[in-house]
């Protein structure tokens, strides 16, 4: 009689927690695809709880397709998983998003310097628009 092996290896376990340890990694640039457009685009508390929830429910279908391991949920998939977005964050998520930060700072000062004679024209021609309606009004109040 021909039993099917039902267990893994240590080695094969090891494999799979770091692949599930890169895995972890991989779901924190998907995470910080989520921060970076909430630099880029203010979001209030609403959205941000939106995101959070496709992001996780995007984990969730990941790993429920995760079937590396004959289709078994191990626990140490989702230690593994925790573990190298974790890692991830703290260093590299990090560095990522600080260098975002910076450059979105850059790209806005030069904007700003870009259209500072724009802006000033703008102002300029609205206030003599604002003159010349506001002294109308007056003209009209007093003549009523």
């Amino acid at each position: 009689m021909n039993v099917p092996e039902t267990f893994f290896t240590v080695h094969e376990e090891l494999i799979l927690f770091g692949l599930s340890c890169l895995f972890g990694a991989a779901l924190g640039v998907c995470y910080d695809v989520f921060r970076a457009l909430r630099l880029i685009v203010p979001h209030n508390f609403v959205l941000v709880m939106a995101e959070d929830i496709v992001f996780f429910i995007g984990y969730c279908i990941f790993l429920s397709a995760f079937t590396a391991a004959r289709g078994e949920l191990r626990v140490y998939f989702i230690i593994g998983n925790l573990l190298g977005f974790a890692i991830y964050i703290i260093t590299v998520g990090s560095v990522v998003i600080r260098t975002l930060r910076k450059l979105l700072r850059l790209i806005g000062k030069m904007l700003s310097f870009v259209f500072y004679p724009v802006n000033k024209i703008f102002a300029f021609l609205c206030k003599k628009a604002a003159d010349k309606f506001v002294g109308s009004s007056k003209v009209l109040a007093k003549s009523v």
